[in-house]
């Protein structure tokens, strides 16, 4: 048996506030407006409650993993928060592998709520009018690249069964909705966006454009 001494989940209350806090952040920033755009949004909050009920409430994944591996699972204390990083277990457990595990998901998580930032300022600031410079120069859709760094993020921080099923149906998703709302573009702006999307990618810039994808101030910016 495993030493349960080290049990750190029944947080219920706890993975309640996680989800509403985060479900409030994205929801400022991706304000659904349509019925697909619900769906959407439906299938990012599945996905955050599978990560948290997981995360405070009772770990599934790593309750699953223990009962397979039995004695071969390698952490002494499975039920720890420390071991229900899978990564960090993976790596052997040791504090280095949780401080790489963390800061990388850390940097993905943030740079993502950078991008949601930023892409919504752009917008907002728009107000309807089309937006190829600033953050849009290097993306046409870099708030769902935002969202798309904040998922993996919380993949890398702590991946369960589920939320590994539904990542790749949350990506397909949003990547879908880019493609609706491109239409509706098309149709309002004409050529004018044709030639933006013929030399401007959908959701990731070459990587020597990152930096400056990231640290772009779309304040001192003017819509085009």
């Amino acid at each position: 048996m495993h030493d349960d001494t080290g049990y750190a989940y029944g947080m219920w209350i706890v993975a309640a506030f996680n989800l509403g806090i985060f479900l409030f952040f994205i929801l400022s920033f991706l304000k659904p407006r349509g019925s697909q755009e619900w769906r959407s949004m439906g299938v990012v909050t599945a996905f955050l409650v599978a990560l948290f009920a997981e995360m405070y409430g009772f770990p599934l994944t790593i309750y699953l993993l223990s009962g397979w591996l039995g004695d071969a699972y390698p952490a002494l204390q499975p039920f720890s928060h420390k071991y229900g990083h899978l990564w960090v277990v993976v790596f052997g457990g040791s504090n280095w592998a949780w401080a790489m595990v963390m800061g990388l998901s850390l940097l993905l998580m943030l740079a993502g709520y950078t991008l949601l930032s930023k892409g919504w300022t752009q917008v907002h600031a728009a107000r309807g009018d089309l937006v190829t410079n600033g953050i849009y120069a290097y993306a046409r859709h870099p708030q769902y690249t935002g969202l798309f760094l904040v998922i993996i993020g919380f993949l890398v921080q702590w991946p369960t069964l589920l939320t590994v099923i539904m990542a790749p149906i949350l990506l397909f998703s949003y990547v879908h909705l880019a493609k609706v709302e491109e239409q509706r573009a098309e149709t309002e702006f004409g050529d004018a966006y044709n030639d933006y999307v013929r030399k401007t990618p959908a959701f990731f810039p070459p990587f020597n454009q990152w930096k400056a994808f990231l640290t772009v101030r779309v304040a001192d910016d003017e819509v085009l």
